[in-house]
């Protein structure tokens, strides 16, 4: 026996699934922006069926009106909605503050300007290739507009999104992989000057030799800023307790405080993944980001096929609940909104679900609000009588989930 309430934790991050603004919500530009209230009422109108039966039970739809999904009488878990702290609305603000860190200054952006000339020469010359591109763009869309020229001259396609970040696209036969990520290890370390900041630089490897047959690899790589400080995830593995990360977890926190780091290609391969570690014996945090719906169909603004990813999404976590032990706890939240119905193709500031389930639990039904995801990792470390690292916040709730 452990002695611990839980010997397992598995948190899902199911990227970008806002329940509803947030007070502050139009100061970030974000009015009547609500992620998952909106993809419910564009799949009733487009015909389409909103099959969650499993997030139902675990009192999704008691907590946030969903249109064909009812509440259900007497859910099997507890929920509540969660607001965040920090001064942003991005992917990185949003886990690191599950994990105890609260961010006062946001992450620089550059969707409407594209990357400053100081920024790109200096790309330039350190590279030795010239930059093309310098735009936010869909990462599918500029591959058809300028992959060809890419391969034909040598020249780099640089290109931003609506999220703090500088990405890089490199063919795989032609410019490699390893010259791909020596490129942006260039640019982590031009970017980390303050008012270039961006949160992170992805290399974006694709292949393929003409318009109409490029694709994206699996070989994407971030490179993140790390954590301002420790984490629950420090605490944890510094406790000897073991840390899984599935997804980009291990990219968003630097590998810092992570023992076991395992890369999906896709949101249901990243539950498969969490569905086999759940097969096994471990004590501790098994920690999963699910980026499909963010990536595919939130930045896309395609609702339907973010609806059509929950429901299979649902699918897999049927899979998963008759796995989970009796001294399991299972949370699935998210980091921030990101509403496919909502003008331009940014993430939105929304408060984000918690649903926790257990199989002991002998109670159910809602808690108060939270004003921070950080109860998250506060939870998690009190769950395993670890102390939170100095200067991260949060308050636990484990006395609460019984």
């Amino acid at each position: 026996m452990s002695g611990y309430k839980y010997n397992r934790i598995f948190t899902i991050v199911m990227d970008s699934l806002g329940i509803g603004a947030m007070d502050d919500s139009p100061s970030f530009g974000d009015v009547g922006v609500d992620t998952l209230g909106h993809i419910g009422e564009r799949m009733q109108e487009a015909g389409e069926a909103f099959c969650i039966p499993n997030l139902q039970r675990l009192g999704l739809a008691n907590l946030k009106a969903l249109k064909q999904v009812p509440s259900v009488e007497k859910p099997i878990g507890y929920y509540m909605s969660m607001k965040e702290m920090s001064n942003g609305k991005d992917t990185m603000t949003g886990h690191w503050e599950m994990m105890g860190i609260y961010t006062t200054k946001p992450f620089v952006t550059f969707t409407d300007t594209g990357f400053p000339k100081e920024l790109v020469d200096e790309l330039e010359r350190r590279c030795g290739r010239r930059v093309i591109g310098n735009k936010a763009a869909s990462g599918t869309e500029i591959l058809d507009e300028l992959a060809e020229e890419e391969i034909a001259t040598g020249a780099m396609i640089v290109y931003t999104s609506a999220d703090s970040v500088l990405q890089i696209c490199g063919n795989e036969e032609t410019m490699g992989l390893d010259n791909l990520y020596h490129y942006c290890e260039i640019a982590r370390e031009l970017t980390m000057r303050d008012d270039w900041r961006v949160g992170r630089v992805i290399a974006r490897p694709y292949v393929g030799k003409k318009k109409g047959e490029f694709v994206r690899t699996s070989n994407r790589h971030d490179y993140a800023l790390k954590p301002t400080g420790p984490t629950a995830l420090n605490a944890l593995k510094a406790a000897g307790l073991d840390v899984i990360s599935v997804g980009k977890i291990n990219d968003i926190f630097v590998g810092e405080g992570i023992t076991e780091s395992n890369r999906s290609t896709s949101s249901v391969h990243g539950m498969g993944q969490t569905i086999e570690i759940a097969k096994r014996d471990f004590t501790g945090l098994c920690f999963v980001n699910l980026v499909d719906f963010d990536a595919l169909w939130g930045h896309r603004r395609d609702a339907i096929g973010y609806g059509r990813e929950i429901v299979r999404f649902d699918e897999k976590l049927g899979e998963l609940l008759p796995l989970l032990r009796e001294d399991d706890l299972l949370i699935i939240t998210a980091d921030h909104g990101n509403d496919p119905t909502y003008t331009g193709t940014d993430h939105t500031r929304e408060k984000v679900p918690f649903l926790a389930y257990s199989p002991s639990f002998e109670g159910e039904g809602v808690l108060p609000e939270a004003d921070t995801f950080a109860v998250i990792g506060a939870t998690i470390a009190d769950n395993f009588g670890v102390c939170m690292p100095k200067g991260t916040i949060g308050t636990s709730i484990l006395s609460a989930l019984r």
